[in-house]
């Protein structure tokens, strides 16, 4: 398990330096998709990693919290590296224009605390609500644990979640978080992890996507994860 962590380590490092090199170079990918992804941009932890990793495999995204950038969108993003209630508060009105998004059927992912903010509330720090998209609480990680949980983790992924298309049963992804969300939305497809109990670790409802982990820490198989989110964007429902 060392020796496979490591060899994950590494290839996470080489693909990080590629994306940063690329980014300094101002070039465009190969294949540039041209339909508009926007990652919403409220200041909230990991957003140009993750402008910077859809760049880095050929896709047209802006970083932006703009009414009209949001709407011509085919697909936005919600990042972010905090705590619940700091990011709710900066993301602000933004949430409406996202929830009103959502509702009308464009795809939508969001990563980390973006994954958290899909569910009805969270209890870290105090009582904030969430975007209440997909059913479900965010909570601490159960005591006896290691929290943060912050590494890499196998996850099983179950058919029928588009974001996971092409990358078989099971892989690796990088976490790095300390709440996690109960889900208990019947509509919902949950992928899990095992931390010492069944940790979820990504949702799908219908065109609202979300994952614990960072895809744009995670290697190929994260990479996969945004091309597959860009592959829902082109089809087109917003």
């Amino acid at each position: 398990m060392t020796e496979l962590h490591n060899d994950l380590l590494r290839e996470s490092a080489v693909l990080t330096s590629s994306i940063r090199r690329f980014n300094l170079t101002g070039v465009s990918a190969p294949g540039l998709i041209s339909t508009m992804i926007v990652v919403i941009d409220y200041s909230v932890g990991n957003v140009k990693s993750v402008c910077n990793a859809f760049r880095h495999i050929g896709c047209n995204v802006v970083l932006s919290r703009k009414r009209g950038d949001i709407q011509a969108a085919r697909g936005l993003v919600l990042p972010g590296v905090a705590a619940f209630g700091f990011a709710v508060n900066a993301l602000g009105q933004t949430a409406e224009l996202i929830k009103a998004a959502a509702d009308s059927g464009k795809p939508l992912l969001g990563i980390c605390v973006g994954y958290q903010m899909l569910f009805d509330e969270s209890c870290e720090y105090g009582r904030h609500e969430g975007l209440a998209l997909v059913g479900g609480n965010v909570v601490p990680i159960p005591p006896g644990r290691t929290v943060p949980h912050m590494g890499w983790n196998l996850v099983k992924l179950p058919e029928g979640m588009d974001i996971f298309s092409g990358l078989g049963g099971k892989k690796h992804f990088y976490f790095a978080h300390s709440y996690w969300a109960e889900i208990n939305d019947r509509q919902a497809t949950v992928a899990y992890t095992d931390y010492g109990f069944e940790l979820t670790a990504a949702v799908q409802k219908a065109n609202v996507c979300g994952v614990q982990f960072h895809p744009e820490k995670s290697g190929q198989a994260g990479l996969q994860v945004l091309r597959n989110f860009a592959k829902l964007c082109e089809k087109g429902s917003g």
